[in-house]
């Protein structure tokens, strides 16, 4: 099981994700063999990422049925809090926003007053739930919540989601001077890190702001730099975004057409 998982591992840092999910699969068999709940949890979850990131979302669902339905092994909170929020993303990507809210509430439940590993990740996801659904004052709350958490847990990542959700907010709100300090503080974090899914989403927001403010030039700039991220990275739908997101800066409503903080 071990060597499955850092086969897996190994592929997906490689972006060979259908080799990575060939090798989750396994790695949930072997553990499944021995009723190893831990070793069950962590792989659903993991496979639940690589379909997501493959555009499998009902894959993405249903590798995470073992730790809901699996009522004789005894898993941890963390990962219950874990896969529930894994739900809540997936539904929120296809916009099913009641379910999704029920997921993360779930999630959170899990979690605990005395919090988890994913507490700041639950923040951020309510905050863009509070987003998409206009609910701005929320939706910031919700991200510095996560910011707060992120920092005390030292969990960068979820940091850079939530200067990004506030990035995200602050154009929707119509203040470009925020938005730039907010995602500039995030893609400096996420290149640390070497997130190019998360770098693509930072250049995209500050284009956003750019044009919000009315420099073309600079808005261009940020969503030329976006796409030769979304190509080094094999993505060729956020590439094809970046090009169309380029090609219609004179398109005043640009600035102020939803956005994900989140990928």
């Amino acid at each position: 099981m071990i060597e499955a998982n850092r086969r897996a591992d190994a592929y997906l840092r490689s972006g060979n994700l259908e080799s990575a999910a060939r090798y989750y699969r396994e790695a949930i068999r072997l553990a499944q063999s021995v009723e190893d709940a831990e070793g069950i949890a962590a792989n659903a979850i993991n496979l639940s990422i690589v379909y997501q990131r493959l555009g499998k979302l009902d894959d993405a669902r249903a590798s995470l049925a073992p730790l809901f339905e699996q009522s004789r092994l005894s898993f941890s909170a963390d990962r219950l809090a874990q896969a529930a929020l894994r739900r809540s993303i997936l539904d929120l990507e296809e916009r099913h926003l009641a379910s999704s809210s029920e997921w993360a509430d779930r999630a959170a439940s899990h979690c605990g007053q005395r919090g988890c590993a994913v507490a700041a990740a639950i923040h951020n996801v309510k905050g863009q739930l509070a987003l998409e659904a206009g609910r701005l004052d929320s939706a910031a709350a919700s991200a510095k919540a996560a910011l707060e958490a992120s920092r005390t847990s030292g969990d960068r990542a979820e940091a850079a989601n939530a200067l990004r959700l506030l990035g995200v907010t602050a154009i929707r709100a119509g203040d470009a001077g925020g938005a730039t300090g907010y995602l500039g503080e995030a893609l400096a974090i996420d290149r640390e890190l070497a997130a190019p899914r998360k770098i693509y989403l930072d250049l995209i927001g500050l284009g956003r702001a750019s044009a919000l403010r009315g420099d073309r030039g600079a808005a261009r700039s940020f969503y030329e730099r976006a796409r030769v991220v979304s190509e080094a990275d094999r993505d060729a739908k956020g590439a094809a975004e970046a090009r169309a997101l380029s090609e219609a800066l004179g398109d005043k409503l640009q600035a102020g057409q939803p956005a994900r903080a989140l990928p």
